[in-house]
C-alpha cells in the first residue's frame, strides 16, 4: 500500500473535530443545502457494511454542495426508543438506558472512523428528556386538534408474551415468535386520526421528486371513488350500507357477506342459524386480519338466514357472514357480484349462488360465466342503463341512486387511522392522565376505578414525563402494560383528588416522525426550533435511506408535518423535497440443509443444492415419519474447499454460496471496523459508491475492495510524484476538463459509480505521462475529495495547499474542451441501422454521404441501387434512401 490508511485517516479525523471544519452555520447570501439520512436504531451489533452505503452517498452529496459554495446541513441522531432494547433489558437485566447509551456509543464511534461529514454538535437521540419532551408535546396538539383519541378496537393479545401483536406476526392464531396462542380481544388503545388527513396526503405527493415511492404511498393510503348503497333488511327497518368502485355491477348483486365480527351479524342471524353462526364469528376471533383476507386461503363462510333486498332488482338476496370480510374496514359489509368478482365467483360456486352476467365485453348477454369477467365493457341485463359503457353507467348510476335516496357518492380510503399504544415500557409515555375513584391509596391496595372517558391532556408546563425506573420489565398477562405495576409513578393526588397516568406508550415511529425539525436547533429548551432556524434549513433537499421505510415511516412523518402546517409551527405542507432509496448490500452466505427430528437434533446432513428451501425439500428425499429438513448456513470464513468446491468442514456435503440481506443468523455479516483496518475507510467508500447504480441491489464481495485500494494508492503516487506548473498538453487538458464535468454532473445525479470510473480512466492517464502537470493532479484531487476525503485531505496538503480541502472551490471545466470534435453517427439504410461512421462533428452533408457509402456493412445494403435522398442531421442522424 502506497501509503499508512492507519496513520492519515485517524490523523485527519482529530483535524476536523479540533478544528470543528464540520460545523455549519448559515451565512448571508450564500444558498443552503439539507442532506437527510434515515437515522438509525442503535442495536447492539453496530453497524454492518451495507448502512454506510447510503450515508456515504449523502456525504458525497454534502462535501460537493459545501465546496459549491452552500452552507450544508448534514446532521445524524438515533431512533433509540423501541422493543428490541427492552428484549435485551428482559433477557440481561441491563436497564435499556444503559444498553441503549452504549449502542449509541459504538455507532458513533464506526460514523466516526468513516470519516462522514456529520456536524455532531447538532447530535439527537429520541429517549433523550429533551428530545422527547417536544414528541409529547406534539402529542398534546393532535390531542387538542381532536386528532388523538381512545377507542376500543380489536387487537390480537398474546398473553404469555404480554402485548399486542401485529398481525403479521400471527400466523394460524399462535405468536409467529415462540407458537403461544393469540386472542382476538377488544383493547382500549389510542389512536391517531391520520384518516382527516388522507386526501392531502395523496394529493401532495404530486410535486414531490420521489421516484416509485409515491405510488407505493398512493396504493397504501389507497383512494378510490365510487357510491355508498343501502340494502335495506328484510323483516327489520334497517339496512346494509355497503360502499363499491363499482355501482356498474348493482344488478348482479345476487347475495351479500357481513363480517363475523360486525354489530349486526349475531342480530341479524335466524334463531336457526345462531349457534352456527355464533361459533363461526368466534373461530373468525381468533385469526388475524391478514390470515382472513390472504387471497389464497380457501373460502368459508355461513348463512346468517337473513335476507337483504337488492335496491334495483327488489329481490330477495341471501346475506351470509365470512371471515374475508373485516368489521373496521369500509362498513363491514359488502354486495356480492360473482359475475364480476373473482373472490365473489368463487364463494358463489362453492355455496351454489346465483351467477349474473351484467358487463359484457361486447354487449352480447351470456347465460352461463366460467369465470368472472373483472374488466369494463358495456352493460347487458342492466334495465334502462344497458348498451351503456362501464364508465359511463358508474357516473349515471351513482347520479340514479343519489336522486332515489338509495345511494351517495362516496370517496373512500384504504388508510386506517393509526393505533398509536404500545403495551410495552422502553417508548415514550403519553402526556394523558385520568380521574380515579377510590376509596383509599390506590398506591397501598385500596380499591379503585380509572375514569377512562375523561382523558385530561398534562400542563405543558409538566413536560417532559419520564418513565419510572423500573426493575422488572418483563410483560404480564395484564393488556395495561408494565407501567401499570409502577404503581407510585402512575397514581398521584392533585387537589386532593386521585389520578392515573396513561400506562401505554408510543411507538416507536413516534420519535421519528419529527427528527429533521429537531436538528435544526437541537439545544433550544424554550421550543422545538426557532422560527429562524426553521427558515434558514427547511425543507429538506434530499432524504436518504431503506426503502422498507417507503411507506409508514414517510408517512407518518408527513401526517404530523401537515398537522404542524395547519397550527403554524412549520411553514412548508411537505418537508422532503427529494427521496432516494439505497439498494441493499448483500452477503455472502453458505447453505446446507439438515435433516432434523422432532426435537431438532442432527439425523444427517444434505448438499446445500439438494432441495428447495425448507421446510419442503424437493427430490425425492425420503423422509421417516417425523423427521424434517432444516435450512441452515455457514459464514464465508467457516466452509472449507475440497476438490475445488465449498463444502461443510464437518459434514463434508457441498455447501451452496447465495447472495441475501445481512443478518447474523445467516453468517454473513460483513463489519465495517475489519474493513477500515485492513483497508481504509477511503477504500470502503470508493468500493461501495464503485459497486453500482445506487438504487440496485448489490452483492458484497471483500476482493473488490483491492481495485478501490489500487486507485487511492494510485492518485497517492501519482500526487507524490515532482509537478509541473506548465499547461497539461492537449490530450490530457480535454480528458481533465471532460472528466470534471461529468463527475459534476455525476454527484448531482447520484451516479457515483460512473464518477469514480472517470477519475480511474484520468489516474491512469496521468500515471503514464513523463510530465505530471500540477493542475490536472489537484482538479483530480479535489474530484476525489468527496468520495475518499481522507486521502484528498492528505494530497492536498502534499501538493502545497493549505488544509481543509473542503474550503477549496469545486474545480471547473471549459465546455470547449469537453466537445468531442469526431463523433460515431449510426448510419441507416431505409431506416435500418447497417453500419457507423467516424464523422467531424461538423461534417457536411456530402462529406457524411461519402463516408457512409465507403463504409463496408451500409455497401452490401446500396450496391447495384440508386440513392434517391439523404436524410442527415449533423451528430446524431444519418439515414441514405436508396431504391
Amino acid at each position: 500500500m502506497a501509503y499508512d490508511h492507519r496513520e492519515v485517516e485517524p490523523r485527519w479525523q482529530q483535524y476536523w473535530e479540533a478544528q470543528q471544519t464540520f460545523r455549519v452555520e448559515r451565512r448571508p447570501g450564500r444558498p443552503k443545502f439539507y442532506a437527510l439520512d434515515m437515522f438509525p436504531y442503535p442495536s447492539g451489533s453496530g453497524l454492518h457494511v451495507g448502512h454506510p452505503e447510503g450515508y456515504t452517498a449523502t456525504d458525497i452529496v454534502a462535501r460537493f454542495k459545501r465546496m459549491n459554495g452552500f452552507d450544508v446541513l448534514h446532521p445524524m441522531g438515533w431512533d433509540a426508543f423501541g422493543l428490541p432494547a427492552e428484549q435485551h433489558a428482559i433477557q440481561t437485566g441491563t436497564h435499556p438506558s444503559a444498553t441503549t447509551q452504549q449502542n449509541i456509543e459504538t455507532f458513533r464511534r464506526q460514523l466516526k472512523s468513516l470519516g462522514f461529514f456529520y456536524d455532531w454538535s447538532r447530535e439527537v437521540d429520541t429517549t433523550d428528556p429533551g428530545y422527547f419532551r417536544w414528541t409529547q408535546w406534539i402529542f398534546l396538539q393532535l390531542f387538542r386538534k381532536g386528532l388523538a383519541f381512545q377507542a376500543e378496537i380489536p387487537v390480537n393479545w398474546c398473553p404469555a408474551l404480554g402485548t399486542v401483536l401485529a398481525n403479521e406476526e400471527v400466523i394460524d392464531g399462535l405468536s409467529e415468535r415462540g407458537n403461544h396462542p393469540v386472542v382476538r380481544l377488544p383493547l382500549r388503545q389510542w389512536q391517531l386520526r391520520i384518516t382527516a388527513y388522507a386526501e392531502r396526503l395523496a394529493a401532495d405527493l404530486e410535486p414531490l421528486d420521489w421516484p416509485e415511492t409515491k405510488q407505493k404511498q398512493r396504493d397504501w393510503i389507497g383512494r378510490s371513488e365510487g357510491a355508498e348503497v343501502d340494502f335495506p333488511i328484510l323483516e327489520r327497518d334497517d339496512a346494509l350500507t355497503v360502499y363499491t368502485t363499482r355501482p356498474d355491477t348493482l344488478y348482479g348483486a345476487t347475495y351479500m357477506v357481513i363480517a363475523p365480527d360486525h354489530a349486526l351479524t349475531l342480530e341479524i342471524a335466524s334463531a336457526d342459524r345462531l349457534e352456527e353462526v355464533r361459533a363461526y364469528a368466534e373461530a373468525a376471533r381468533r385469526k388475524s386480519d391478514m390470515e382472513r383476507t390472504a387471497l389464497n386461503k380457501e373460502k368459508t363462510g355461513v348463512f346468517t338466514g337473513a335476507y337483504a333486498l337488492n335496491p334495483l332488482t327488489e329481490q330477495q338476496i341471501p346475506i351470509f357472514t365470512a371471515d374475508y370480510v373485516l368489521g373496521a374496514y369500509g362498513t363491514g359489509a359488502i354486495m356480492a357480484v360473482p359475475g364480476h368478482d373473482e373472490r365473489d365467483f368463487e364463494f358463489a360456486k362453492r355455496f351454489d349462488l346465483a351467477v349474473v352476467e351484467v358487463v359484457s365485453p361486447d354487449g352480447t348477454t351470456r347465460e352461463s360465466l366460467d369465470a368472472a369477467f373483472v374488466e369494463d365493457g358495456v352493460a347487458v341485463r342492466s334495465g334502462a342503463f344497458d348498451g351503456q359503457p362501464s364508465a359511463e353507467m358508474r357516473r349515471n348510476m351513482i347520479a340514479f341512486l343519489e336522486q332515489r335516496g338509495l345511494g351517495r357518492r362516496k370517496v373512500n380510503f384504504k388508510l386506517r387511522d393509526w393505533v398509536f399504544s404500545r403495551q410495552r415500557y422502553w417508548g415514550e409515555p403519553i402526556p394523558i392522565v385520568f380521574p380515579v375513584r377510590t376509596d383509599g391509596d390506590p398506591r397501598r391496595g385500596a380499591n379503585f376505578e380509572i375514569d377512562y372517558q375523561t382523558p385530561i391532556a398534562l400542563e405543558e408546563s409538566e413536560l417532559p414525563l419520564r418513565l419510572p425506573e423500573l426493575e422488572d420489565f418483563q410483560p404480564g398477562d395484564d393488556p395495561h402494560g408494565p407501567l401499570a405495576r409502577a404503581l407510585e409513578w402512575r397514581f398521584f393526588q392533585r387537589d386532593g383528588r386521585w389520578f392515573a397516568r396513561e400506562t401505554n406508550t408510543m411507538p416507536q415511529w413516534a420519535g421519528s416522525c419529527w427528527y429533521y425539525l429537531r436538528y435544526l436547533d437541537p439545544r433550544n429548551e424554550s421550543e422545538m426550533f426557532s422560527r429562524e432556524a426553521y427558515d434558514a434549513w427547511m425543507p429538506v433537499d434530499l432524504y436518504m435511506g431503506g426503502n422498507e421505510h417507503a411507506v409508514l415511516h414517510l408517512l407518518y412523518a408527513r401526517f404530523w408535518h401537515k398537522v404542524l402546517f395547519d397550527i403554524g409551527v412549520v411553514t412548508h405542507p411537505e418537508p422532503f423535497l427529494k427521496l432516494v432509496h439505497q439498494g441493499l448490500i448483500l452477503g455472502l452466505a453458505y447453505r446446507w440443509y439438515a435433516v432434523v427430528d422432532g426435537a431438532g437434533g442432527l439425523l444427517r446432513a444434505l448438499d446445500g443444492d439438494s432441495a428447495e428451501p425448507a421446510p419442503a425439500p424437493e427430490g425425492g428425499l425420503a423422509l421417516a415419519t417425523g423427521e424434517r429438513v432444516e435450512e441452515r448456513w455457514l459464514s464465508e470464513q467457516q466452509i472449507e474447499t475440497r476438490d475445488g468446491r465449498p463444502v461443510h468442514p464437518e459434514h463434508g456435503v457441498r455447501v451452496v454460496a447465495v447472495a441475501e440481506k445481512m443478518s447474523k443468523s445467516r453468517g454473513n455479516v460483513v463489519n465495517p471496523d475489519d474493513v477500515v483496518r485492513d483497508f481504509g475507510a477511503d477504500t470502503l467508500r470508493v468500493y461501495e459508491m464503485f459497486m453500482g447504480p445506487l438504487e440496485q441491489v448489490k452483492p458484497w464481495q471483500t476482493s473488490g475492495l483491492q481495485g478501490a485500494r489500487r486507485f487511492l494508492d494510485r492518485l497517492h503516487a501519482i500526487a507524490s510524484r515532482p509537478l509541473d506548473d506548465a499547461p497539461p498538453d492537449e490530450p490530457t487538458a480535454k480528458l481533465l476538463h471532460r472528466t470534471v464535468k461529468k463527475v459534476t454532473e455525476d454527484i448531482e445525479a447520484l451516479r457515483f459509480n460512473t464518477a469514480i470510473s472517470a477519475m480511474m480512466i484520468l489516474a491512469n492517464h496521468l500515471n503514464g505521462l513523463r510530465v505530471t502537470p500540477r493542475d490536472a493532479v489537484e482538479r483530480l484531487v479535489l474530484c476525489v475529495s468527496p468520495f475518499a476525503p481522507h486521502l484528498a485531505e492528505e494530497l492536498w496538503t502534499l501538493v502545497g495547499r493549505r488544509a481543509s480541502i473542503l474550503d477549496a472551490p469545486w474545480p471547473g471545466f471549459d465546455p470547449a474542451l469537453c466537445e468531442d470534435e469526431v463523433v460515431e453517427v449510426p448510419v441507416q439504410v431505409n431506416g435500418k441501422v447497417r453500419g457507423k461512421v467516424q464523422l467531424a462533428k461538423d461534417a457536411t452533408e456530402s462529406a457524411a454521404r461519402d463516408a457512409a457509402l465507403a463504409d463496408e456493412g451500409v455497401r452490401r445494403f446500396t450496391e447495384g441501387k440508386a440513392v434517391r435522398k439523404v436524410v442527415y442531421v449533423p451528430g446524431r442522424i444519418l439515414n441514405v434512401i436508396v431504391g
